[in-house]
């Protein structure tokens, strides 16, 4: 939001402090919620022993209790709801921000900037986000776990492939590159 509504402030705005505590919030945050969570699947007894799910996230180990697990489901929901409705609010509110400045800016290539960043921002986010939330609702479907399974490893799959792709088209050099690579190829017969 600042690189592009304030990019002459930019420097001002993000000192090295303001990095150092918006990281140190971002990991702060991460360590007490994932704690909270740990604390409650720690207690939890288990009866079982097979994880039915490609990897080990907190959903599978719930499985394998015979402990009631609705105070980590509470807390896993909410948590998820939390986090979701202020990710998903913050980037409403940034990209509305932004959008603004463009429609009011007679500046057209602040503009094809900031359109080329927030929309390969946007798609990167929404493919993260629309992975994440698929396996999390096949958790509650248990008829579904192959479905769920092969979600999971897409989520891990899917979102880091096609990053440097959609980022990769956004750089001019990259697209040229490419095409050069394609046109000029000459196809070579077997011999």
């Amino acid at each position: 939001y600042v690189a592009i509504c304030d990019p002459l402030r930019y420097a001002a705005i993000m000192t090295k402090k303001v990095v150092i505590k918006l990281t140190v919030s971002a990991w702060g945050v991460s360590f007490v919620t994932v704690g909270i969570l740990l604390g409650l699947t720690i207690r939890l007894n288990r009866c079982r022993t097979l994880i039915m799910n490609p990897y080990c996230d907190n959903p599978s180990i719930f499985k394998l209790s015979c402990d009631s697990v609705f105070i980590n489901n509470v807390y896993g929901l909410t948590f998820t709801v939390v986090l979701l409705t202020s990710s998903i609010g913050s980037i409403v509110l940034t990209y509305t921000k932004i959008t603004v400045i463009c429609l009011t800016s007679k500046n057209k290539s602040l503009n094809n900037k900031a359109l080329k960043t927030c929309s390969t921002h946007l798609v990167v986010y929404l493919i993260m986000l629309l992975s994440g939330m698929i396996v999390i609702l096949l958790h509650r479907f248990p008829q579904y776990s192959d479905y769920r399974k092969l979600s999971a490893i897409l989520f891990h799959i899917i979102p880091g492939s096609l990053n440097p792709l959609i980022y990769g088209v956004q750089s001019a050099e990259i697209c040229k590159s490419l095409s050069k690579l394609f046109r000029s190829k000459p196809v070579m017969p077997f011999s």
